[in-house]
């Protein structure tokens, strides 16, 4: 979810929108480290998400989908918050608002999402979020060739649900949409959110505001057992592969590698997805499914292509200066 994606399953072409935010302009893409550093770092980081989010549905058994996530952003928070050590003076109200709303946005997202992999396999759950952010990608553009992917899109999804859904959980499937659209809303907040606070001091507060705003839910469904010492553990381990280590390795790529490249990335997400469901839950997914999983890879690369292209000609036009150009290649939110 990710920003850095949050994701818990993300990101994909407009996730990177609040990531060219966080970049550090006129750090070099390749930096000391050469192209290949940063793109291990992200990778690694999209690896981290889903593999946690496998271990967080091996755990809702023993927690719940809800205790689950309230686990993974109360201790997420935690660790945010003593590594980020926030300032909590000299904020105004329309700075506290914007957090406010980031880190409701953040456990929306989460929420819905594990309530989706509760339902479905894990590939095609990523694979219908990740349209909440390619929707905001195509409708930010403003561009009829986006058409064009938002049709490619539509086609895998059709696939994916059997021209119906009939192969997916409706609910499942439903939470998973849903978690998209609290996705797009977690990015254009996370972008608001990094203009306001130094450094990653608003995604920890953030962090901070979903996990008290999620803790009655997840007490109310599964009490004591969010304190079992295994339970603890594992849920630990979730906050660990789905925030702190995939935020840590993007917020290091994103100072050496464009946005751009960063969103082309994260579009491969529900193939990692599909791959982590296969591996540690035994989810093996359809020729068909597959398919589907590779057109919407397919209409969230084109987009991301799309918008560096657009991003390029401003540049030949005359354009504004090189530091604001890596943020236009990608969709402008408010």
């Amino acid at each position: 979810m990710s920003t850095p994606s949050a994701t818990p399953g993300t990101s994909s072409p407009a996730a990177a929108t609040a990531a060219g935010h966080a970049s550090v302009p006129g750090d070099a893409p390749g930096g000391r480290f050469g192209a290949l550093g940063p793109v291990g770092l992200v990778l690694a980081g999209g690896v981290s998400v889903q593999f946690g989010a496998a271990l967080a549905v091996s755990l809702m058994p023993r927690a719940g989908a809800l205790g689950v996530v309230t686990l993974r952003l109360a201790v997420a928070a935690v660790v945010m918050l003593l590594v980020c050590r926030p300032r909590l003076r000299g904020h105004s109200r329309a700075d506290w608002g914007t957090v406010v709303v980031f880190g409701i946005a953040m456990a929306g997202m989460n929420g819905l999402f594990y309530q989706a992999v509760d339902r479905i396999p894990l590939g095609p759950a990523v694979t219908l979020e990740v349209l909440g952010p390619l929707a905001l990608s195509v409708f930010a553009s403003r561009r009829a060739v986006n058409l064009v992917w938002a049709a490619l899109a539509l086609a895998g999804v059709f696939l994916l649900g059997g021209g119906g859904f009939d192969g997916l959980d409706p609910a499942g499937a439903a939470f998973a949409l849903a978690a998209g659209a609290m996705w797009a809303a977690y990015i254009v907040f996370s972008a608001r959110t990094g203009r306001r606070f130094p450094q990653a001091d608003g995604l920890a507060l953030a962090m901070a505001v979903g996990a008290l705003a999620f803790l009655p839910l997840g007490v109310v469904e599964s009490g004591a057992k969010l304190i079992d010492p295994v339970t603890l553990a594992l849920g630990a381990g979730v906050a660990l592969l789905s925030s702190v280590l995939p935020y840590t390795l993007e917020l290091l790529a994103l100072r050496r590698l464009p946005a751009p490249t960063f969103a082309i990335l994260m579009s491969l997400e529900p193939a990692i997805a599909a791959a982590a469901g296969f591996l540690i839950l035994d989810q093996a997914l359809s020729a068909t499914q597959s398919a589907a999983i590779a057109l919407v890879i397919a209409a969230s690369m084109g987009a991301v292509r799309t918008q560096v292209g657009r991003g390029r000609g401003g540049r030949r036009a005359g354009g504004r200066r090189t530091g604001e150009r890596r943020d236009k290649a990608l969709p402008d939110v408010p």
